[in-house]
Parts: C-alpha cells; structure tokens; sequence
C-alpha cells in the first residue's frame, strides 16, 4: 500500500537541516525497498526548503510512521508536523 507523508518544516531550521541533510540522504537510500518517492517541498521561488514529501509501500500508517521516526531530520527537530496520509 502507498502511503504519502507531508512534512513541514519549523521556521528557521534551514541550518539545522543542512547540518543533517548527509544522513538524510543515506538514510534514504538505506530504505530505498520501501521508498518509491521522496523530495524537498520549496517556497514558491524554489530558494528555500520548507518541508518534504515522501512516498513509501508499507502495510500499514504504523509502517510509514516508523519510516518518518526513523529520519535524521525527524530526529534533528526540523519538522513541525507529519502527516502520513
């Protein structure tokens, strides 16, 4: 099953991001049997990063939470809110 998970990033995180991004990215690739879709979402200029959207094929929203749970940026505070959908 596909599941869509939204995410919004907290104001002024764009450092704290960066800081992670390297272990996002292999953290990614690290679940990239489950993963069929991932990318930033950005201001409408394209300049700055304001969230991401991710695509997974899990069983369950249990499933895609774990996924979410389990991202440096989750960990490192940059979201304000997900939303597996």
């Amino acid at each position: 099953m596909l599941w869509a998970i939204s995410c919004t990033d907290k104001a002024n995180t764009a450092a704290m991001r960066e800081k992670v991004v390297q272990s996002h990215r292999d953290y990614l690739q690290s679940q990239k049997g489950i993963l069929v879709l991932a990318g930033a979402t950005q201001t409408d200029d394209g300049k700055e990063a304001i969230g991401s959207l991710f695509v997974v094929n899990v069983g369950s929203r249990a499933e895609a939470k774990a996924f979410s749970d389990g991202d440096p940026f989750t960990k490192a505070g940059v979201f304000a809110g997900i939303e597996p959908q």
